[in-house]
C-alpha cells in the first residue's frame, strides 16, 4: 500500500565531512566529470586513493546531478545557493578565499561539485559552531558540524511565523494573497535531528518537541552512521543490534521496542516506524484536501517533484492530473493554518531519512497539522486511535525530562531517574553528579549490551526509609525499584517532625510539605517493608502484596517498553477486563471470606479503586476541615503545581487560579496535618496503588483520617485488616 519513494535517495543524505584526515588533502581536480582513479592521474600522496574513489562514486560527485547544474543557464551560481552547491561556494562561506566567515561575497562558478577541497581545510576541519536558519547555534566538536552547514535547511519555524506576521493575519484561517509556500529545502537532516532545538519544523506554540535525537554511542552523529566520503549508510553495524537489517532497503523496517505507540492509528504497533511516519504523512495529507476546500475554498494537490510542491486541484477530484503540477498554477489559496501544516507535510518529505535522523520529531509535527486543521473543518480526519507522544521512559516531551531544559543541568539529585545515563552511573558509583538533560530513557539505560540486550544488575534495592529490598537475585524487574520508590518515607517524615520538636496539633514554621514524588509503585507494592506511606507508630501494616503467582514483580504487569499493563494476563481471571481501562474496575476478594463495604456505601461489588477514591475524597474534607479549625489557615489541593498544597484565600474549598503559586504555598503546619497531607499526596501520585498493594494504601488512609478527623471521622468507614506474614 505503501511506496517508499524516499529509499533511492537515501544514500545522500549528508555532507562527506566527517572523516577528518591526519593530513589535509591537496586539491582534486574539479572537473565537470570526475573521473574514476584508473583512468586520472596518480593520486599523490597515495594512500588517498582509497578516498578518492570512494567519493568519485558519491553523490558530492555527480556533475550532471539537478544539484549542480540548475545554474548553468544563467552561467554562475548566485550567493544564496552557492556555499552548498559547489566547492568554491563553501569556501567562500568558510573565508578560506580571505574573504569574511559565515557568508558568500560571490557567486560560485558553474560546472563544480563538492570536492575535498569543501571539507579538508583548515576552517573546515576545526569548525564547531553551526547556526540554523532559526538563528539557534549548535555546537558540535565532533566534525561534523561541516556536515550541518548545508544539511540544515532553508527555513524554521520562525520564517513561516515571519510571513505571516508580515501578511498581517490574525486568524488562522484567512486567505491571503501574500502567502506563499515555504520550503525548508532538501536533505535537512540536521535539522531534524536537533529537532526542537533548531525549529527546524513548525512547532505549535504549547507543544513540547523532541530534542536531538540521541541514538546509541557512536552513531549520534554524521559519521557516525554514514560513510563520509560514499555516503552510503553503515548498514553492517546497523545490523549488529537490528538483526534483520541485510540491505538499505530494510531500514525503513527497524522500529526500536520504545517505540510502543500506535502513531497513525492504523493498530499495528509492530510495522516499521518509517511506516507509520507514512501513514501520518496520508493523514495530514487528507486533512490538507479537506481543509482547503471547506475553509480556503481552493482545493489542492502536491507534486514532490514540480516546485513549488503545492497546486490547484483544477476539477477537485483529489488527485495530481496532468497538467495540474505546472508554475502558473500555484497554489496561492494559502491560510496561516493551511501553511503551517503544508510547510510540515514537506519537512517530512523531504528529508527521506528522517526516520533515522529522529522519528519522534516528525511525527510531532504531522500528528499537530493534522490536530490543527481538524479543529477547523466539519468532518475532521479520523485520529481517535493515533497516538502523539511515545510511552512514559520515551516521551521526550514531558515534564520529567523537559523539566531542566532552562537550566541545562539536571542536580545529581534527580539525575539517576531523569537522564538516560544516571542509572548505570548510580549503579556503579552509587551517586549522582549534575548532568545535561537527556531527551529521555534509552536502552542504554537499562541494557549493558545492545548486542545481547542484557540487563544491568541490581541485588538490592536501598528505599528512602533505609529498607533494601530485591525481587529476588539478578532480577532485572529490581531495576524498575531504584526509580520507583519515591523520595520520602516515614522515616524522613517523622525525622522533620522531630526536627520542628512541636506537639501534633501545634503550629510551626519548621514544618514544610514533604512530597514523596512520583509514581512510587515499588514502595507501595513492598508495603509496610519500605514505610513509603506515613506508617503511624500504634498500627500495623501490610507487606509486600503477592498477587497471583504470575503477577509478583514489575515486568509480570507491565509490558517492560510500553509500560501498558498486560491485559490479557488480568483477564484470564478477571472477566470484566479486556482493555487498559478495564483494570480500574478489578475487585478481587477472597473467595473463602464475604467481601467488605470499606466505605461504608452498602456496595461490595464496585471496584476497588472506588473503594479508595472515597477514602481520598474523605481524608481531603478531613484535612480541610482541619487546617481551617485547628491550623487556623483554609487549605486547597491542586495535583498538578508544586508544592501541592496551597492557602484557600477566599475559603471555597477549592484551589484557584489566582491561588496556585509558589508565593500562596501552604504554611501553617502541623505533625499531624503533614502526616495526612503526605499521605493522600502519596495515594494521588501513585495512580496504581489500586493494583499495587491496595490494602496497605487503605489502611494509611483510615489512618490519616482517623487522626485528624477523629473516631466520628471513620465511623462508616473499615479498615482492611492486616495479613498474617
Amino acid at each position: 500500500m505503501r511506496s517508499y519513494h524516499y529509499l533511492a535517495a537515501v544514500g545522500i543524505l549528508l555532507i562527506a565531512a566527517g572523516f577528518a584526515l591526519l593530513v589535509q588533502a591537496p586539491a582534486l581536480a574539479q572537473e565537470a566529470t570526475p573521473e574514476p582513479l584508473s583512468s586520472a592521474a596518480p593520486i599523490d600522496p597515495p594512500f588517498l586513493a582509497e578516498f578518492y574513489e570512494a567519493w568519485v562514486g558519491s553523490a558530492h560527485a555527480l556533475a550532471d546531478a539537478e544539484a549542480f547544474v540548475h545554474w548553468d543557464a544563467e552561467g554562475e551560481i548566485p550567493e544564496s545557493c552557492a556555499k552548498c552547491h559547489s566547492t568554491p561556494g563553501f569556501q567562500d562561506f568558510l573565508g578560506v578565499d580571505d574573504t569574511d566567515f559565515g557568508v558568500v561575497d560571490h557567486p560560485a562558478p558553474i560546472g563544480t561539485t563538492i570536492t575535498c577541497d569543501a571539507c579538508h581545510n583548515s576552517v573546515a576541519s576545526t569548525m564547531t559552531n553551526v547556526v540554523f536558519p532559526s538563528g539557534v547555534e549548535v555546537v558540535d566538536s565532533s566534525g561534523t558540524a561541516r556536515c550541518m552547514q548545508c544539511h540544515q535547511g532553508r527555513a524554521s519555524t520562525e520564517q513561516v511565523n515571519a510571513a505571516l506576521t508580515t501578511a498581517g493575519l490574525e486568524d488562522g484561517n484567512v486567505v491571503s494573497a501574500d502567502l506563499g509556500f515555504i520550503n525548508i529545502h532538501y536533505y535537512a537532516a540536521a535539522a531534524t535531528l536537533y529537532g526542537g532545538e533548531v525549529h527546524g519544523g513548525y512547532q505549535y506554540e504549547g507543544k513540547s518537541y523532541q530534542p536531538k535525537n540521541f541514538h546509541v554511542a557512536g552513531y549520534n552523529t554524521c559519521a557516525g552512521c554514514h560513510n563520509p566520503h560514499t555516503l552510503e549508510i553503515k548498514v553492517s553495524e546497523c545490523a549488529d543490534c537490528h538483526e534483520d537489517v541485510r540491505s538499505v532497503k530494510d531500514l525503513p523496517f527497524i522500529r526500536m521496542e520504545g517505540s510502543g505507540s500506535d502513531y497513525d492509528g492504523d493498530g499495528d504497533t509492530r510495522e516499521g516506524i518509517a511506516e507509520e511516519i507514512e501513514g501520518l504523512q496520508e493523514l495530514l495529507y487528507e486533512a490538507m484536501q479537506v481543509y482547503a476546500a471547506e475553509v480556503a475554498g481552493t482545493p489542492i494537490v502536491y507534486d514532490s517533484h514540480a516546485y513549488p510542491y503545492f497546486f490547484v486541484d483544477t476539477d477537485g477530484n483529489g488527485e495530481l492530473d496532468e497538467g495540474e503540477a505546472v508554475f502558473p498554477n500555484a497554489y496561492k489559496a494559502f491560510t496561516g493554518n493551511l501553511l503551517k501544516a503544508a510547510y510540515n507535510y514537506q519537512v517530512s518529505l523531504k528529508d527521506p531519512g528522517g526516520y533515522a535522523h529522529n522519528p519522534k520529531y516528525i511525527i510531532e509535527l504531522l500528528y499537530d497539522s493534522i490536530e490543527s486543521l481538524n479543529a477547523q473543518v466539519a468532518e475532521p480526519v479520523d485520529m481517535a486511535e493515533a497516538e502523539r507522544d511515545d510511552p512514559g521512559h520515551f516521551d521526550a516531551t514531558v515534564e520529567a525530562f523537559r523539566h531542566w531544559d532552562a537550566e541545562g543541568e539536571v542536580p545529581g539529585t534527580c539525575a539517576r531517574c531523569h537522564t538516560a545515563d544516571g542509572l548505570p552511573i548510580y549503579l556503579k558509583n552509587s551517586v549522582n553528579i549534575a548532568s545535561e538533560p537527556s531527551a529521555s530513557l534509552t536502552c542504554t539505560t537499562c541494557h549493558d549490551s545492545l548486542t545481547e540486550f542484557t540487563t544491568y544488575i541490581s541485588n538490592t534495592v536501598t528505599f528512602p526509609s533505609g529498607a533494601r529490598l530485591s525481587f529476588g537475585e539478578e532480577e532485572p524487574a529490581n531495576l524498575c525499584l531504584n526509580c520507583h520508590q519515591g523520595r520520602e518515607s516515614t522515616v524522613s517524615v517523622n525525622r522533620a517532625i522531630t526536627t520542628a520538636g512541636v506537639g501534633d496539633d501545634e503550629v510551626t514554621d519548621k514544618l514544610t510539605f514533604r512530597n514523596v514524588h512520583y509514581f512510587a509503585a515499588g514502595a507501595t507494592l513492598f508495603g509496610s517493608e519500605a514505610m513509603g506511606a506515613y506508617q503511624y507508630a500504634d498500627k500495623d501494616y501490610n507487606g509486600r502484596n503477592f498477587h497471583v503467582e504470575e503477577a509478583q514483580i514489575c515486568t509480570d504487569c507491565h509490558y517492560k517498553h510500553e509500560l501498558n499493563i498486560r491485559v490479557s494476563l488480568c483477564e484470564d481471571c478477571h472477566d470484566n477486563v479486556e482493555s487498559q481501562a478495564d483494570v480500574r474496575l478489578i475487585r478481587a476478594d477472597a473467595d473463602d471470606k464475604e467481601p467488605v463495604d470499606y466505605d461504608g456505601d452498602g456496595d461490595t461489588d464496585e471496584p476497588i479503586a472506588d473503594e479508595i477514591a472515597s477514602f481520598q475524597a474523605a481524608l481531603l474534607t478531613a484535612i480541610q476541615t482541619y487546617a481551617t479549625e485547628t491550623a487556623g489557615a483554609a487549605i486547597a489541593y491542586d495535583a498538578h503545581t508544586h508544592p501541592y498544597w496551597f492557602i484557600d484565600t477566599n475559603g471555597n474549598g477549592t484551589a484557584d487560579a489566582d491561588e496556585v503559586n509558589g508565593g500562596n504555598r501552604y504554611v501553617a503546619w502541623t505533625p499531624n496535618l503533614l502526616r495526612a497531607a503526605y499521605n493522600y499526596q502519596y495515594s494521588q501520585k501513585d495512580p496504581g496503588a489500586f493494583a499495587h498493594n491496595p490494602d496497605y494504601i487503605l489502611q494509611a488512609l483510615y489512618d490519616s483520617l482517623e487522626s485528624i478527623g477523629g473516631e466520628d471521622a471513620v465511623a462508616n468507614f473499615t479498615r482492611p485488616a492486616v495479613k498474617a506474614d
